[in-house]
């Protein structure tokens, strides 16, 4: 029952693999140095990818990335197809139209539970102005309502 942002977390293989899915366990850590975690499945598929690279992207969704995040979400599917992206320095896609982003090296990464947390250290970040950003709450999605 807590509302959260959505995220695309997305990410190229030394091979040049494109691996992407959609992730709501995002949080900031700390201002200096600027660093960001998220949460991966132990038994996720694009979990060596993320565990061995050095760099990753998390695109934070805008109200209208609805589609694009269930199909990042979506099992057996091409993920990309049909998906605007750029490649950030690190190699990693940035998403059209992303309401955020943030480019992050590899920090470091800690085994809890099921998941794993990985810590990003944030080396690159731009933002859309205006966007209204893509919400998650109780399984369905919200787009943000001035008080």
């Amino acid at each position: 029952m807590f509302a959260t942002g959505v995220t695309i977390v997305t990410a190229r293989t030394p091979a040049g693999e494109l691996v992407g899915l959609t992730a709501n366990s995002f949080n900031s850590v700390s201002l200096a140095p600027p660093l960001v975690l998220w949460s991966l499945a132990r038994s996720a598929g694009a979990m060596a990818a993320f565990s061995t690279g050095s760099h990753y992207a998390i695109n934070i969704l805008s109200a209208d990335q609805q589609e694009l995040a269930r199909q990042f979400a979506a099992k057996d599917v091409d993920r990309y197809q049909g998906v605007a992206f750029t490649l950030g320095a690190s190699g990693a896609p940035l998403l059209e139209d992303a309401a955020a982003t943030f480019e992050c090296f590899n920090r470091s990464r800690y085994e809890e539970g099921d998941h794993v947390i990985f810590v990003g250290e944030v080396e690159r970040c731009a933002h859309r102005v205006g966007a209204a950003p893509l919400l998650f709450h109780g399984g369905r999605f919200y787009t943000e309502h001035p008080l």
